[in-house]
């Protein structure tokens, strides 16, 4: 890690094309480079932004009744609006982060087989990038994904040193949190719907255990915006957009994006129902300065005392063997 690189990093609160995941991508492409513009080095998109967190599930009284013939067909929307890594779309994400000469961490709904997941990838400059599944989808949220596992506790190597992340109440797992400590991230993305009081404290309490600054990165989303996303996909399906128009709250999300160092004070204040990006310089002398404090990998650990071990295995539900003859 080259200490005395001053780090610019971006964090985009503005809403996706709610639902539509090719005027997604375009919208990301334009944000791309407005940060790059801005100077940003690493430009960081919240959690499952394309095509946008499901709200749904928390807002619409009958989001999950069983076999409830609007919520199957939103969720089919859903599915169809979600991106593949071998798909067109996340190619073009690829190429906004190669010709802005950016970093680009992406939240979104991956499609793989006939399943979603809640995935983080981290792509470089360079256009190859790792991903990261969300290992515990959270309460409602296990009606729309599938759990990640251990193959995907990946990080990303920088000249600025180690760029990982989790997502969501990923910060709640201890475990979680010692097995990304050990990997020794300089700068930590903790993405989030929105970041409220809990997932302040979350990513505070990272920044310092972990003593790397932290991106705590939220959207802005009003009732309205998720409306227009859904009706840009010309469906004409009336009784889907009633259920998306039953969400009781006008401010689904309301942003938070903030900055942490790792003594966990605010390098940039959370940013509330604004969907302005928020702009800042990480001094990276700071990682190495708090180690002296803590490093629960090295000095501040008792491995004679806890051990973790962390399965790395992809896993499936059906592998085929060839036969041997």
């Amino acid at each position: 890690m080259d200490n005395s690189k001053k780090v610019k990093a971006a964090l985009v609160q503005q809403p996706p094309v709610f639902l539509n995941l090719k005027e997604s991508v375009s919208k990301l492409e334009r944000l791309a480079k407005e940060c790059a513009d801005e100077g940003a080095d690493i430009v960081v998109f919240p959690e499952t932004w394309l095509p946008g967190y499901p709200v749904w599930l928390d807002d619409a009284p009958e989001a999950a009744l069983w076999d409830h013939p609007p919520a199957k067909r939103l969720f089919g929307y859903l599915f169809d609006n979600s991106p593949t890594i071998e798909g067109k779309e996340f190619e073009r994400i690829v190429s906004a982060a190669k010709d802005n000469d950016v970093y680009i961490v992406i939240g979104m709904h991956e499609r793989d087989g006939a399943s979603l997941y809640n995935t983080t990838a981290f792509i470089s400059p360079h256009g190859d990038f790792k991903k990261h599944r969300k290992l515990t989808p959270t309460y409602t949220e296990r009606l729309v994904w599938g759990v990640g596992d251990g193959s995907t506790l990946n990080v990303l190597d920088t000249p600025f040193g180690v760029l990982g992340g989790l997502i969501c109440w990923e910060h709640w797992l201890p475990l979680a949190r010692a097995a990304m400590h050990s990997k020794h991230e300089v700068i930590h993305t903790a993405q989030y719907p929105t970041v409220h009081e809990r997932h302040q404290i979350a990513s505070r309490q990272y920044a310092f255990e972990g003593q790397c600054f932290v991106l705590a990165s939220g959207s802005v989303l009003s009732k309205d915006e998720a409306l227009e996303g859904f009706e840009s996909l010309d469906s004409g399906d009336l009784e889907v957009r009633e259920l998306l128009a039953s969400m009781r709250n006008e401010k689904l999300l309301r942003g938070g994006s903030a900055v942490i160092a790792p003594d966990i004070s605010y390098v940039t204040e959370p940013l509330f129902d604004d969907p302005s990006t928020v702009y800042a310089g990480l001094d990276l002398s700071m990682v190495n300065q708090g180690r002296l404090l803590l490093d629960t990998d090295g000095h501040y650990s008792r491995p004679d005392v806890f051990e973790l071990k962390v399965n790395t295995r992809q896993n499936r539900n059906v592998t085929f063997l060839e036969r041997e003859d």
